[in-house]
């Protein structure tokens, strides 16, 4: 797209399925890096991702050319089907519906890269699900409790 200038700074957030633990430690660094290629294959830039064993955050620069929505769904099934297909689960892996999407300005990206690299410290004192309610109250997004998060089983 010839003359469009964006600066779209994007935080998403999105949990396995029924919040199991179930990311190792032994393979999410090839998890992220895998889920890096998805997001620059579509030309958008990744600035930041880490997570727990339950969910994930990534930070990234978003190009016009492709609705948020159409891009979470490609990153999602092609990361499920990738832990798929390398057996790194029993049974099968599946990320819940859904995904929680906020935008940064640039001034913010420090603040919000620091927070994503220290998500091991920051849950120590804080669950996914206080995380998630308290940064959906930050950016004032009306919710329903009930169709947050589901509970785990």
């Amino acid at each position: 797209m010839a003359n469009t200038f964006t600066q779209i700074h994007i935080q998403s957030i999105f949990a396995v399925q029924d919040r199991k633990s179930l990311i190792k430690n032994e393979w999410r660094d090839e998890l992220y890096k895998y889920i890096t290629g998805i997001i620059q294959n579509h030309n958008h830039k990744v600035l930041q991702i880490n997570g727990m064993p339950d969910h994930i955050h990534i930070l990234f620069g978003m190009r016009p050319t492709q609705s948020l929505s159409d891009l979470m769904k490609q990153v999602k099934q092609d990361s499920s089907k990738w832990i798929n297909n390398k057996k790194l689960v029993i049974g099968k892996f599946s990320w819940q519906s859904g995904f929680g999407a906020f935008s940064y300005s640039k001034s913010e990206l420090p603040k919000v890269i620091n927070y994503i690299k220290n998500q091991e410290l920051h849950h120590t004192s804080k669950t996914f699900q206080e995380e998630y309610l308290q940064i959906l109250k930050e950016f004032s997004i009306e919710f329903d409790e009930r169709y947050i998060l589901k509970s785990v089983l």
